[in-house]
């Protein structure tokens, strides 16, 4: 076994030529060095095989430069582009994202949030606001900087980057109801624990309530987030003798297992049933017919919730309110008049 000290900081500045100042920080901040610093400085790195002192760094600093992010899943991609622009961002201020997942669990989140927690994370990125208030307290206590996504909540002390849930999908059904549909359907994820499929489903309510209809007579069917459980659940809606013309679901992945329990029952899209979906990620575009969908900006809404919780995390004051950003309708082939049908 060697016995030969291991390579420090000092050695590199040497080796590259350079202070140990502009070492530290063409580490823990890259983007603020030259390209050609920067370069001399990795490569005095790895040529004598250095490793920075964590410990040593979190001492230091008082702050470990990571940030959790749990998600509820990772079984599809409805987190996926959000949550990759927010590790981008993150990585250009040199902090590491360390990633969980609750399965929609709440006392598995609140799991991890204690763990994330105990293991130094400076700040925490949560999905939605739906969660104990005894959980909050916790991590106000610890004083952890949290920044809630995918939801727009200005009345909730936490900051939140996101977008209005229910606003955007009555909007989309007031585009639907535009079209003469009257018999509408909505496959949605349990509400009871998501604030995110609770108000899209409250949209839909009320902009039928808007339009003069029932929202008692909805029907609605609740299932896990799936391409086979929304293949189920359209298949039980579809069941009933008074059919619905569109059936909305709660994002686009449902909408995907609706549309192929459709064409497995022998039925058009649009012509003998439309069919929307919630997030615009990847797959609304490649099934057939196109998914009209509400799209999200997931990417700004990462960055955005990454540069947030980076200031926070440094303590500037002038982060003094949440920030809403738009969603928008992308029409598209499966959603389509209601005028001549059988």
């Amino acid at each position: 076994m060697s016995t030969q000290a291991p390579p420090t900081l000092s050695d590199v500045a040497r080796h590259a030529g350079v202070s140990t100042a502009t070492v530290s920080r063409c580490l823990n901040f890259p983007d603020k060095v030259s390209a050609a610093t920067r370069d001399r400085v990795l490569s005095a790195v790895s040529e004598l095989g250095y490793t920075p002192n964590f410990g040593a760094r979190v001492l230091a600093a008082k702050r470990t430069n990571t940030i959790g992010a749990i998600i509820p899943t990772m079984e599809n991609a409805i987190f996926a582009r959000g949550l990759q622009a927010f590790q981008e961002e993150l990585e250009k201020h040199g902090v590491t994202m360390l990633v969980a997942s609750s399965s929609y669990s709440q006392d598995i989140e609140e799991q991890q949030i204690r763990t994330l927690v105990s293991r130094g994370a400076d700040g925490l990125l949560l999905i939605g606001a739906h969660r104990s208030e005894a959980i909050y307290d916790f991590l106000e206590r610890q004083q952890i900087p949290v920044v809630l996504s995918w939801v727009y909540r200005p009345d909730l002390k936490p900051f939140s980057v996101g977008f209005d849930n229910c606003i955007a999908m009555e909007e989309l059904t007031r585009k639907v109801l535009e079209l003469g549909h009257r018999k509408i359907a909505v496959i949605s994820a349990p509400t009871a624990n998501n604030d995110r499929a609770y108000q899209r489903v409250l949209g839909v309510r009320q902009a039928l309530q808007s339009a003069g209809l029932d929202p008692a007579e909805l029907l609605i069917r609740e299932t896990p987030y799936g391409i086979d459980e929304g293949a189920e659940a359209f298949r039980e809606i579809m069941a009933v003798q008074d059919r619905p013309t569109a059936v909305l679901c709660g994002n686009d992945v449902l909408a995907a297992g609706a549309m192929r329990q459709a064409r497995e029952m022998g039925l058009s899209i649009p012509d003998e049933v439309s069919v929307t979906g919630f997030d615009d990620i990847q797959l609304a575009s490649i099934v057939s017919p196109a998914l009209t969908t509400v799209h999200v900006p997931h990417r700004k809404m990462g960055a955005e919730a990454a540069r947030t919780l980076v200031r926070l995390v440094k303590g500037e004051r002038d982060v003094s309110k949440s920030l809403r950003l738009d969603t928008t309708l992308h029409l598209r082939g499966s959603l389509g008049p209601v005028t001549g049908r059988t």
